[in-house]
Formats: C-alpha cells, structure tokens, sequence
C-alpha cells in the first residue's frame, strides 16, 4: 500500500469498526437484558392485578381472549378448580399445564418455552405465561433500534476520517509541492513553517543536505574558476617559450629555450596533477581498507626519491614497525608525498625533513618537520586555502599541495594543523582516527 494516506485509513477505519462492534454488541447485549427484565416486570404485575381481583368480568375475558393478546392467563381456585383461561374456557383443555411454580419459571410444553410466573392467595392461584419467541423478538427489535444509530453514523465518520486524515497530512503535500517546483539549480531550503514535529526533521534534514549540496557546488566552482586561472598562466608561458624556441639560434641559445620549455612543461604538468589529486580528494571515500600506515609513508618516501636526490635533502623516517588502520592508501600516499614535497620546497639551503609517525590511544599521528623559515602564525590557516603562495616563497609549488593534504585528513574523519617544529621550521601534524573514518562529510576550506 503505497499511499501514507489511504494506509492510514485504512488503519483508522479498521480500528473505528471493531470499536463500533464492540459496543454494538454490548448495547445489543445490554438492551435485551434490559427488555427481559422489562417483560419479567409486566409479567409480574399482571399476575399480582389478577391475583388480587375479586373476579374476572366479561369485558375482561374478552380482553383476556383478544387474539394479539401474547400472555396466556390461567386462574384456579386453592383447591385446583380452573376457574379462568385466557385460551379456551373449561373444561377445554389449557394450554399450559394445570399446574404453576411460585414466581419465575421457563416452561417447556408441547414445543415451546414459556416464561412463567406463578402468584397465590389464600383464596385462588394465578398464573401469567408469555412465549420466550415473543420475547425475544420484541428484546431482539428494541436492540436493532438501539444500534441503529451507530450502523447510520458509520458512513459519516469515515468520510470525517478521511477528510481529517488529508487535512493533517496537508503540510507533507505543500512540503511536496515545494520540492517539485525546484529547478536543477535551486538549492534553496525547503518551507519549514507550520509543518507538525514529525515532519521537521525530515525537513530539517533535507534542508541540510541542500545546504551541503550548495556549500559543495560553490566550492567546485570556485575550483573550476582557480583552476582556470591558474592554467592561463603556464599555458601562455609555454605558448611564449614556444615561439622563442623556434625563433632562437641554433648552439646554446635554442638549448637554452628547450630547457626553459621543457621546465615549463613540468611545471604545468604537475600543477595538473596536483589538480586532479585535490579533485579525487574533496569527495567522500568509496571504500576503507586496512593498511599499515607506516609502509604507506616507506612508499611516499621512495616516490620523493628524486626530488630529495636533486634538493640535496636528508629526510629520516621515525615510526614503529607498523602501525594497521583503516582508510585509502592512495589517499594517505598523496597525503605523506604532499607533506615531504612542501618540507624540501621550503626547506633551507640543504633541507632536513623529518618524518614521524605515532600512536596515541585511537588515533595515528603523522608529523613532518622541515628546517625552513617557517610560517607565521597569523598565516598557519591561510596556506591550507587552494593556490595561496606566501609573498617571497622559495619554489615554484601550484599552492595546492596544503589543500589537498587538508582534503585528504577530512576524508578520513582526521584534522591537521601546523606549529614550529622543535628545531626550527615547520612542523606539519595529522590526526588520523585508526579504527574507522568519517565518510561523506564535505571537505570544509577556510
């Protein structure tokens, strides 16, 4: 049943019906019992009138005899003589036996049941007897009519309940219609006003998927519109470096101008590269994997290999055999190849990095130190925003790599922050959850 409104109706109907069954049956019950003892009392009454009158008169035997008259009349004087029947006169035979139980009795004669009552005095005995058929058909008729109402009222309250259940299902119909008049690119949130208690969370929470959904696609564009930017740049150059190429000499010049090319062919290679390790980063992580966080950093230490070997670096490695968790070991790959890349950018003159991974009770701490100038402490949150190079920077970094690291902690439920190191320079720290990670929540740039 796919309507929430039918399906309530359906509920409440049901319900409503058996409640109505149950009292009509009660009052059915109850009137009848209500009728018997009415007939018990009429039945009484009668037969102490007779049994207190002198004698029966002829207008009271022909009223006595009236066909539609339902009660049977015997009267018999102490010693047994039958002086009055109200079927037949003696000494026809009665219809009843000539015989009577004091007060209430059910008799079977001849195929019927009689309910009997019985009254003496010291001069005649009076018997009163109706058919309990006729008294169950008159208790059974009272009984309908007292129903009656409940059965004629049923229409009308399902039609209230129907009527009742669309009204208070109105707000989930306008909070529908909203969310259907929204184009694709609409992302306002949904009317909250009015909507009854169990209703707002939902919106609530549709609301703050909008907003999330807004904060992520005004993120990507900005994203595209840096990225754009940033790529004008080293495109034109390259476009400039071309033109000299082929307008240089031959000898020392043109190899000049092939060097200059070919420098700012990886420069512009690796400003994509970077761009695309920061686009892999920003959504939520498809799948969690156990890794040794220590053989991850082993890995991202080989991949840096060349540029320590052309910065004349030093990087040192200070972590436990291993250190298992769960997360993406790209993602963490990128993360540890970012923080080494920026320690020997920014590093001094002869770079000293230093890598160090620890446990602190649930969670993984990633630390790299650098032996640079530094930043100060004013700008610690500016570096993390995408293509931000501090003034008077050494290297030729695109300004992502700091982002994409920030990305990539986010990603796995992890923060990361910087301080100066112990010895000078930079100290850059990630705190990474080791049992499980955060998924789906949305990178959040400063």
């Amino acid at each position: 049943m796919r309507s929430l409104r039918l399906r309530l109706f359906t509920f409440l109907i049901v319900l409503t019906a058996l409640a109505a069954l149950a009292v009509g049956v009660a009052t059915y019950v109850s009137v009848r019992a209500e009728a018997d003892e009415l007939f018990d009392y009429h039945l009484r009454q009668m037969a102490l009138s007779l049994r207190d009158q002198g004698r029966i008169s002829e207008g009271e035997r022909d009223a006595l005899a009236n066909p539609e008259f339902d009660y049977v009349v015997q009267i018999w004087s102490i010693d047994g003589v039958a002086l009055y029947s109200s079927a037949s006169p003696p000494p026809i035979e009665p219809p009843l036996p000539p015989r009577t139980v004091l007060g209430f009795s059910d008799l079977q004669w001849r195929g019927t049941t009689w309910r009997v009552f019985g009254a003496a005095t010291a001069a005649r005995i009076v018997q009163v007897a109706q058919p309990l058929a006729v008294r169950r058909q008159l208790a059974t008729a009272a009984a309908a009519r007292s129903v009656l109402p409940i059965v004629a009222a049923a229409p009308l309250v399902g039609l209230a309940m129907w009527w009742l259940v669309g009204f208070s299902l109105a707000p989930l119909q306008r909070v529908v219609a909203a969310a259907r008049t929204r184009d694709s690119g609409s992302l306002d949130p949904l009317p909250a006003e009015g909507l009854p208690a169990e209703l707002q969370p939902l919106v609530a929470a549709f609301n703050g998927v909008l907003a999330r959904l807004d904060t992520a696609f005004s993120g990507q564009r900005a994203f595209v519109a840096d990225a754009a930017h940033e790529l004008r740049t080293p495109l034109t150059a390259l476009k400039l470096q071309l033109s000299l190429l082929r307008d240089a000499a031959d000898g020392v010049e043109r190899d000049a101008a092939l060097a200059r090319l070919r420098a700012g062919i990886d420069r512009s290679a690796h400003l994509v590269e970077q761009l695309l390790a920061l686009a892999r980063a920003e959504p939520a992580l498809p799948a969690l994997a156990a890794l040794d966080l220590v053989a991850v950093a082993r890995q991202a230490l080989a991949d840096a290999a060349a540029l320590v070997a052309s910065r004349h670096a030093s990087v040192e490695l200070q972590a436990p055999a291993s250190l298992p968790m769960h997360g993406d070991p790209q993602a963490l790959r990128s993360l540890l190849r970012n923080l080494i890349d920026n320690a020997i950018q920014h590093g001094g003159a002869t770079p000293r990095v230093t890598v160090g991974i620890a446990a602190d009770n649930d969670h993984a701490l990633l630390r790299v130190d650098d032996n640079g100038a530094g930043v100060p402490p004013a700008e610690h949150e500016r570096v993390f925003d995408r293509f931000h190079r501090r003034a008077g920077s050494a290297g030729n970094g695109s300004g992502l790599g700091l982002a994409i690291v920030r990305a990539i902690a986010r990603q796995h439920g992890g923060e990361v922050g910087l301080s100066a190191a112990p010895a000078g320079g930079l100290r850059a720290e990630v705190r990474l959850p080791i049992a499980t990670a955060s998924r789906g929540e949305a990178p959040r740039h400063a």
